[in-house]
């Protein structure tokens, strides 16, 4: 027993908390009375197992009775095009070539198809030489500095 030294003091510790027991909402509390940082955060349909969920807005599509679709290029805009682009010997790939789009394009153009674009019309315009939109639709297409 001489080994024993009685100045020696034991500490015996509360093992640390598991992460459920750090959640719960007393031990927020506590922290929150110490005065230490609390992250509070919850995560986005947690603990559901629903994969569809309905809104407020699924009704009212229910009730619609309007078929909504995209304007389409008038057929006469697309005879236009045809007829320039044939004016200049030009096949549609030529044509979509020379204003930087793809021939499928052009395609969908003459076949009014396409959703209209004004900035491929305008290019249209300005490679076939025709007016296609306005009221001066078929006529030349006068060069630029050129007054009526």
């Amino acid at each position: 027993m001489g080994d024993s030294d009685w100045d020696t003091v034991t500490v015996l510790r509360k093992k640390p908390q598991k992460a459920s027991q750090l959640k719960s909402e007393q031990a927020v509390n506590q922290a929150r009375r110490q005065g230490q940082n609390v992250d509070t955060s919850s995560k986005y349909g947690a603990g559901g197992n629903r994969q569809h969920g309905t809104t407020l807005n699924t009704a009212k599509l229910d009730r619609e009775t309007e078929e909504l679709k995209h304007s389409k290029v008038d057929h006469d805009v697309g005879r236009l095009i045809q007829q320039g682009r044939q004016a200049k010997g030009w096949t549609q790939k030529d044509l979509a070539t020379s204003i930087n789009e793809k021939p499928q394009i052009i395609q969908e153009y003459e076949q009014g198809k396409a959703v209209p674009n004004q900035n491929v019309l305008g290019k249209i315009e300005r490679a076939v030489g025709l007016r296609l939109r306005g009221k001066e639709k078929g006529q030349a297409l006068l060069p630029k500095g050129s007054k009526k």
